[in-house]
């Protein structure tokens, strides 16, 4: 193998994995540090930068980040980033001096539609650089779906209203209650640019026998979830169904559980470990004392003259076929009706585009989605751009905050004259922690506590009142215990070949085996000749050049828990612990776009 090129900016970034998988690439390590030292509003703007929504996603984010931390690697449980964010938001200082400033007005026009998160974003980053944006939602307030369909005792309104308002308040323009009604109408007011973030406003229906029949007590979920947010609809009966085994249909069977509902049931056609929910919402749904029952398919509404009083269900079982892809058949076991008073269906959302005209330069794909390019978030027209769920389909907050920051880039670089699809390198700071010897700037002492859990509120009391946070959070106290369980893998190993001696005293020491001095030779080789065989080659191999006994190092960045137990142990100085800042560069930077080294 050649040498490992360390001076490449997406090397470490790709071995500091929770980064790496957050969609924003959120400086994660930096700011649990900063939670450690109590710097909470330090903290509080590295995310802010980054992921906008730090108060929002630190209590709904989908979490990419903790499958893969690094903290997996030796105990079950990942270090509780999610929850870690929320702290830097509910304990900050007023933040709003270090707010960017509405720069001066550049005479170009941004249109927004959709007051979701990937506008929301859009705005942010386009605001203070002079661009005048107008965000239009049907909805009276900012926020959308982060607004409309998650009930308000996992995200309470006076969130959403503090971290929208920083957003409009950087000289946004807001008009609420204004549906954008065609895009051929909304191109003739000859903005500049316009971005799509609509969302995937509409619930997937579920036809079936006695569906018109009862449709007075059957609910498709997200327009029932923004009915309840609004004050429309504020009890339903006292036995509920609820279809389908996504975070919407989570949302749904706890807010019946808090409108009357007494006997809530869940019922999905997949397995429970299939289920698309995020665990820690089975987890909330089942405490709340609602079952879910799995391999069950409705197959007919039941009703007495229009009057629905149940469900009819085919069982059904899992098969696999040869290539691993699953089928479901019927179990045999006999039809099953559940009896009910209403029906919440939560089997999917879709997008809709009804007022985008077919002769307005768009083009659409046989789904009936944009084509849209997944690098810059350009449309067809070039001067429309899509983000969030109306780009891709339906995913999370965090994804739609992502889109907006690459297609914010996006439009900046069109409005400036610039090639749309050359984008910036990160920004990458290093520097050694070394402070003597064997002392380092950082507490390298490995936490051996487990995940601390996050308080909530007592269940009887959180479900009499449908406004009523069940997370409280952490406290100073479990925030300082669980940021120390963080491992540090920001704060990277960095060899130096002309200084190893090849005493092979940081192979000996390292608590992981992931350093290994052996002959050079083709990865696969190498792999298997490591002291720690490695089997997950989706994570790189750090090789050093030819040492003087013609071996060569490697270390194995998979397992490397970042402890520096090999720099203090190395006599010569041949290791090193340097930590690499990475930001990603967002509308505005200076950053170059030709490769550069990060070394």
């Amino acid at each position: 193998m050649k040498p490992t090129d360390i001076a490449a900016p997406d090397y470490f970034h790709k071995v500091v994995d929770c980064q790496w998988a957050c969609p924003a690439h959120t400086p994660v390590p930096e700011y649990i540090r900063l939670i450690a030292q109590g710097r909470y509003s330090d903290a509080y703007m590295i995310n802010w930068k980054s992921n906008v929504f730090p108060g929002i996603l630190g209590r709904t984010c989908d979490r990419p980040c903790e499958p893969a931390c690094r903290r997996g690697r030796v105990e079950e449980n990942p270090v509780a980033i999610c929850r870690l964010k929320r702290v830097a938001a509910d304990f900050k200082d007023d933040i709003r001096q270090r707010l960017p400033k509405p720069g001066p007005k550049n005479g170009k026009r941004v249109a927004l539609v959709g007051g979701g998160p990937a506008s929301l974003t859009v705005a942010r980053d386009l605001a203070p650089l002079g661009y005048h944006c107008t965000v239009f939602d049907a909805d009276p307030e900012a926020g959308g779906m982060m607004r409309t369909q998650i009930p308000k005792f996992r995200l309470p309104n006076s969130v959403i209203d503090e971290e929208t308002g920083y957003i409009l308040n950087l000289g946004v323009e807001f008009k609420g209650g204004h549906r954008i009604d065609s895009m051929k109408a909304l191109l003739a007011e000859k903005y500049d640019a316009i971005f799509v973030g609509s969302g995937a406003p509409r619930g997937r229906e579920l036809e079936l026998p006695g569906r018109k029949e009862a449709a007075a007590n059957i609910h498709i979920g997200i327009e029932w979830l923004a009915n309840v947010s609004f004050g429309h609809v504020d009890k339903i009966g006292k036995r509920v169904i609820v279809l389908g085994g996504g975070n919407t249909a989570m949302d749904c069977c706890r807010t019946a559980r808090r409108l009357g509902g007494e006997k809530v049931t869940v019922v999905v056609r997949s397995g429970f470990d299939e289920m698309k929910a995020s665990p820690w919402e089975k987890e909330d749904a089942i405490h709340e004392d609602i079952p879910i029952l799995n391999y069950m398919v409705p197959v007919a509404f039941k009703h007495v003259a229009g009057k629905l009083i149940g469900v009819t269900f085919q069982h059904v079982k899992a098969e696999y076929d040869a290539k691993g892809r699953r089928n479901l058949v019927p179990s045999g076991d006999p039809d099953q009706t559940i009896p009910c008073d209403d029906v919440l269906v939560a089997v999917g959302q879709e997008n809709a585009f009804p007022w985008i005209e077919q002769d307005c330069g768009i083009e659409f794909d046989k789904w009936h989605m944009p084509k849209v390019d997944p690098k810059t978030f350009a449309s067809t027209n070039p001067k429309v751009f899509f983000g969030g769920d109306a780009a891709f389909g339906p995913k999370n907050i965090i994804w739609a905050v992502a889109h907006g920051h690459d297609a914010a880039l996006s439009i900046h670089k069109m409005l400036s004259g610039e090639a749309v699809d050359e984008r910036p390198l990160p920004e990458v700071q290093i520097s050694s922690q070394k402070m003597g010897i064997h002392e380092w700037s950082y507490d390298n002492d490995i936490s051996p506590d487990k995940r601390y859990k996050v308080p909530h509120r007592d269940k009887v009391v959180a479900l009499k009142d449908i406004r009523a946070e069940v997370e409280l959070g952490y406290d100073v106290k479990l925030a300082l215990g669980e940021a120390h369980r963080c491992l540090n893998c920001d704060v990277q190993t960095v060899f130096s070949t002309s200084l190893c001696i090849e005493c092979d005293a940081c192979a000996d020491i390292c608590p992981m085996d992931c350093i290994t001095f052996t002959s050079n030779g083709e990865e696969s080789d190498l792999r298997q000749r490591l002291k720690a065989p490695s089997a997950h080659p989706d994570q790189d191999l750090y090789v050093s050049s030819d040492l003087k006994t013609g071996r060569v190092m490697v270390k194995d960045e998979d397992v490397c828990l970042h402890c520096g137990l090999c720099a203090e142990r190395c006599p010569t100085g041949a290791w090193d612990m340097q930590k690499y800042f990475i930001e990603m560069t967002h509308a505005g930077s200076t950053c170059p776009t030709k490769s550069r080294s990060a070394a």
